[in-house]
């Protein structure tokens, strides 16, 4: 055991010398320039152009890049050789020449060659969305369970491109792979090395996994309903979770400024109890290994009893980036409340950036019609409208739980566990081969458990 743990520090100490190594040497100052490829056609690009660029620009200044050129450029066809066209390549690299450029971060996914030929064209160092989205993640991680993700997956895309790009590993990049540096060439041993790191780091997270869900199991058990704060990157879920639970969590005008999730135990205006958690933020295009690296962070917003989406309204995409987050939250398997998934409101934040006119219509409509009861209009900066959102929130919370009788063979134990873990069970008569229990289940967990007995039906019934 003692000799295993000392051969998996041995190879963490190569991987992590191979990174300081690049980044020493290989890391110039940051001068960058953003390409922000933009599709064109007759099916035309659904995120505002401009709101996609500044997006693109704010996450490269996230890790204080300076950014001298930032470029929307129209992309008709995809090129297999360097994604742009070869006009556009080549316009882009005197420019880049001009300015002295040593970056170049292109706002799309590159493969491994399109990646090396950019940066042969260019004469510079060159990443993708995916690469810059894991560079700012590993600057933002603090807690040891947010490092271990993130270096899972940016191992798991590291793997990639060198399994892809056999003629470039001279230029094997620094940091989490990414941002250059001269390197390996022992790709056999890279490529066992970043395996057997990722299986550890896997190993480390399950038991991450675990001690959440204990906690977890504790909370339910007092009875200690939970709140996920959800929402698009830089939306202000920091400064709203700051504003309802009085605490100090870093919040700043910053694309992912938050990485490591916070809780705190608050008391609603109703008497009711809850926890309140502040999430990692989503963003368009978020990558998937990312999101299952986040996994046992994100099991917060999976097993939370009420999930508020933090929404920056102010903001001329607002509408795309409640899409965006859907989508992320359906990949994580969180469903929508109608279909028996967790109860979701809108935080509709930053109505202090709107002129009065826009309020005024925002405050009216959320007040009447389909979004009454739904969005709730706030400012986390001046606190407007957040005693609102907290009574709604206990209101949600404090609805009564239905009670019901459920019969349920003694065989099937998982469905008896079930109710154990999302219901309050009252009382519990064990008749022949039932087990008839009165539990007490919020509308979400009793519409789950009309599915769970459907699906565990016998045939012929």
């Amino acid at each position: 055991m003692q000799q295993a743990d000392l051969d998996e520090d041995q190879d963490k100490e190569q991987l992590d010398g191979k990174r300081r190594k690049a980044i020493d040497t290989a890391r110039p100052a940051t001068v960058a320039a953003v390409v922000c490829p933009v599709a064109s056609g007759p099916r035309g690009e659904v995120r505002d152009r401009g709101a996609r660029l500044a997006e693109a620009v704010g996450l490269a200044r996230a890790i204080d890049l300076d950014v001298r050129l930032a470029e929307a450029v129209p992309l008709r066809r995809p090129t297999p050789a360097t994604l742009l066209g070869k006009g556009v390549v080549e316009r882009l690299g005197e420019a880049v020449e001009a300015l002295e450029i040593g970056l170049v971060v292109v706002d799309d996914r590159l493969t491994p060659v399109q990646q090396r030929n950019l940066e042969k064209a260019w004469q510079t160092k060159v990443i993708d969305r995916t690469g810059l989205i894991l560079e700012i993640f590993g600057a933002r991680a603090r807690t040891h369970e947010g490092r271990l993700q993130v270096e899972l997956a940016a191992l798991d895309y590291q793997r990639g491109r060198l399994v892809r790009s056999w003629t470039h590993l001279e230029r094997q990049r620094g940091g989490f792979g990414f941002m250059g540096g001269p390197g390996e060439s022992q790709i056999e041993i890279d490529r066992r090395l970043i395996g057997e790191r990722i299986v550890r780091i896997k190993r480390d997270l399950e038991s991450v996994r675990r001690t959440r869900s204990v906690n977890r199991a504790g909370r339910r058990k007092a009875r200690l309903p939970t709140v996920a704060l959800v929402g698009y990157t830089n939306a202000g879920k920091s400064s709203l979770f700051n504003r309802l639970s009085g605490a100090e969590v870093m919040a700043k005008d910053l694309l992912f400024a938050t990485l490591d999730p916070t809780m705190r135990a608050i008391k609603l205006p109703n008497g009711l109890g809850c926890v309140i958690s502040d999430t990692v933020g989503f963003v368009s295009d978020l990558p998937t290994h990312l999101v299952a690296a986040f996994r046992a962070t994100l099991e917060e917003v999976i097993e939370a009893d009420l999930i508020v989406h933090v929404r920056d309204i102010s903001h001329p995409d607002s509408e795309r980036q409640r899409l965006d987050v859907e989508a992320v939250l359906r990949e994580l398997g969180v469903s929508e409340e109608g279909s028996g998934g967790r109860p979701m409101i809108e935080a509709l934040n930053k109505i202090d950036a709107l002129d009065e006119e826009a309020r005024d219509t925002l405050r009216a409509r959320c007040a009447t019609g389909a979004e009454r009861a739904r969005q709730y209009p706030v400012s986390a900066v001046s606190g407007e409208g957040v005693d609102a959102l907290l009574e709604a929130i206990g209101d949600f919370l404090g609805r009564a739980s239905e009670t019901r009788e459920v019969a349920v063979p003694l065989s099937d134990g998982a469905t008896i566990a079930w109710l154990y873990r999302h219901g309050e069970v009252r009382s519990r008569h064990d008749d022949g081969e039932l087990a008839r229990l009165t539990v007490a289940l919020d509308p979400a967990a009793s519409a789950q458990l009309e599915r769970r007995l459907i699906e565990h039906q016998p045939a012929g019934h």
